[in-house]
């Protein structure tokens, strides 16, 4: 596979719909070699091929929550770049908005897999691969959400793990500095995937009621997330929010 080493590699996790998808298309819109990684594969070549990027984009099928399948995606990534400028933690789950006292344990543990196991060890294989090559360094993005800050009714997993995220993001940050590794993290609000589509429909409030929430393009978000990666290794977004202005989030809604 050929390659321009002067383009910038990064990784987008759960590549193959939303945000991941958005955003990589973005980043190989603006040049960036990308490694798709995700857990379908074929939703993961749709994109590679949608982008036309050709050798740029390189779908990796990966489980976040598996430590063999992540050390592979790094590996190919390494194998057929050899480098890794940008990782982008995207991938993420939820659970079923019950009860926190009927939660199922084994669903938690998923969640808690996906949602911060995959990004730490992620993280400890892009920490590997930033701090040896030449030059040395590189850019992490954490992807938060705006339940880092205030939760959603009957949301407790999600919700803890993306307050942990911020919390690797605060670790990540810190002891990246002396291998010119930045660390930051959007948090984002109401984006319009499949996932959040629902939210036209009607979801549920803090005071029991239902109601219709505004949703923003998801290309806003990539578009935050390529100024971010865009910054100079001197400089870092350390938090950002971008979130639909007319949500229910700043005050009581």
């Amino acid at each position: 596979m050929k390659f321009n080493p002067a383009a910038s590699v990064a990784i987008v996790t759960g590549a193959g719909s939303g945000i991941g998808k958005a955003t990589a298309l973005t980043l190989l819109k603006a040049g960036f070699a990308v490694v798709l990684a995700g857990r379908r594969g074929e939703l993961l070549h749709q994109v590679a091929a949608e982008s036309g990027a050709g050798d740029r984009a390189l779908p990796v099928e990966t489980d976040v929550a598996n430590p063999a399948s992540v050390k592979n995606l790094f590996a190919r990534t390494l194998a057929t770049f050899g480098r890794l400028d940008l990782l982008f933690n995207n991938a993420g789950t939820g659970a079923p908005a019950i009860p926190i006292e009927d939660m199922d344990v084994e669903k938690l543990k998923s969640v808690l897999d996906v949602n911060l196991l995959g990004p730490f060890m992620c993280t400890q294989e892009a920490i590997r691969i930033m701090k040896s090559q030449d030059p040395q360094g590189g850019r992490i993005i954490n992807n938060g959400s705006i339940s880092a800050h205030a939760p959603r009714p009957n949301s407790a997993p999600y919700t803890a793990t993306k307050h942990a995220i911020t919390g690797l993001t605060k670790s990540t940050s810190l002891d990246g500095r002396k291998h010119n590794i930045a660390c930051g993290q959007i948090d984002i609000g109401n984006a319009h995937t499949e996932l959040a589509a629902r939210m036209a429909q009607g979801v549920p409030q803090a005071n029991g009621e239902t109601a219709i929430e505004p949703l923003m393009d998801v290309q806003i978000v990539a578009d935050a997330v390529l100024h971010m990666a865009s910054l100079p290794l001197s400089a870092n977004v350390q938090f950002m929010t971008v979130m639909a202005t007319k949500m229910p989030f700043v005050g009581r809604g």
